[in-house]
């Protein structure tokens, strides 16, 4: 199994197109669960958010898509690292 590691200033694919550049990766306070700073980028509706900073939890950016709800998308995963 391929492991896939998120790191700060990477640049990320959403299966639906727009681009996210990964800002930092954080903790939750209270859960300590981790999360993925990112700012959306290139977004044009392509994406249920505009384009600006949000935060992910860490195990959902790496999460696969989910092909019964968009059984059209070739991507496999939710995000995937672009690679030059």
């Amino acid at each position: 199994m391929e492991e896939r590691i998120v790191k700060p200033f990477t640049l990320w694919r959403h299966f639906k197109g727009s681009r996210a550049l990964v800002i930092t990766l954080a903790q939750h306070s209270e859960t300590g669960e981790k999360l993925v700073v990112y700012r959306c980028v290139d977004s044009n509706g392509k994406a249920n958010h505009a384009d600006g900073i949000y935060a992910r939890p860490l195990q959902m950016f790496l999460s696969e898509v989910d092909h019964e709800k968009y059984p059209n998308v070739t991507q496999k995963y939710r995000f995937e690292e672009i690679v030059d």
